[in-house]
């Protein structure tokens, strides 16, 4: 019989794939525990407009990540830290503080787990962060770091 897995089935394949599976497999566990439905030829056009539209979505997704990429791309964060002698400063720049600045500055909310520091920013001047946008889609920006 075949089957359209619904969830990921472990030694069967994949969310959407399509399986030849016993009778009594399909009907007793996948059909019964909401696994997989019948592939009938309803089932299956349903299966790939459901695809279309996945695909339709996920291209307006990256559309929008380069968009925003290249307005990521011109701008310049200001940051201010306290420093001590030297212009140490005291810690470190965080990318929570850097979110918080684009947030307060351009009015943009970006995640901070989206921000990429190599290292610490420990010193002033300025740096060139990474915005991990999409898994396609990686934009830099400038980050000014200041003394207070």
């Amino acid at each position: 019989m075949k089957v359209i897995l619904t969830s990921d089935v472990k030694n069967q394949g994949k969310k959407g794939d399509i399986v030849e599976v016993s009778d009594g497999y399909a009907r007793n566990m996948l059909i019964k525990k909401n696994l997989g439905v019948e592939a009938t030829p309803k089932a299956i056009n349903d299966l790939k407009l459901r695809k279309q539209n996945d695909d339709k979505v996920a291209k307006e997704n990256l559309d929008k990540a380069k968009e925003f990429a290249k307005e990521i791309e011109t701008w310049k964060i200001e940051t201010k830290v306290k420093t001590g002698e030297g212009g140490k400063t005291f810690g470190s720049v965080s990318s929570k503080e850097i979110a918080s600045a684009v947030k307060e500055q351009y009015g943009k909310t970006i995640d901070k787990k989206k921000i990429v520091l190599d290292e610490p920013i420990k010193s002033l001047g300025t740096y060139e962060v990474k915005l991990k946008l999409h898994p396609e889609v990686t934009a830099t920006m400038k980050v000014h770091v200041s003394e207070k």
